[in-house]
């Protein structure tokens, strides 16, 4: 048998087809199954997030009104007074301008001797729902 390649040295060695066939359509099984719990738990960092800018600002405003005696009269006045660098953006709008401000209800003498309403609670300026069923404009 000099000179001849016996029969086994002639296979290829490799995959066939229905081994890739079924390789893939097990990544596209785990990948389907993996991209919606994904996507929400992007979402539930986002409110996260939310809930801790929230209670920040409102940590702030408390401590604004503790020190100055009255409420800043708007969420650039933390910035400018050195309570916060700079106005968080709102996880759900994506945007810093679209905070709700809660303005303090003031009696007819202060709004008529010229007291300027402050800022006393923040909300989200986003109209969507939570996870939790809540709109996060009620946070």
């Amino acid at each position: 048998m000099i000179g001849k390649t016996p029969p086994h040295a002639l296979k290829k060695k490799g995959f066939t087809l229905i081994e890739i066939i079924i390789v893939l359509t097990l990544i596209g099984i785990i990948v389907g199954l993996g991209i919606p719990q994904y996507k929400h738990a992007a979402q539930r960092a986002r409110e996260a997030v939310l809930k801790e800018d929230l209670f920040l600002m409102r940590k702030l405003i408390n401590q604004f009104y503790t020190d100055k005696g009255k409420y800043p009269s708007s969420l650039q006045t933390l910035v400018d007074e050195k309570y916060l660098r700079s106005i968080p953006v709102d996880p759900m709008t994506k945007s810093a301008e679209t905070w709700a401000e809660v303005r303090e209800t003031l009696d007819i003498e202060e709004l008529t001797s010229g007291v300027e309403q402050g800022v006393m609670d923040v909300f989200s300026g986003s109209e969507k729902k939570g996870t939790d069923g809540t709109f996060y404009n009620s946070w």
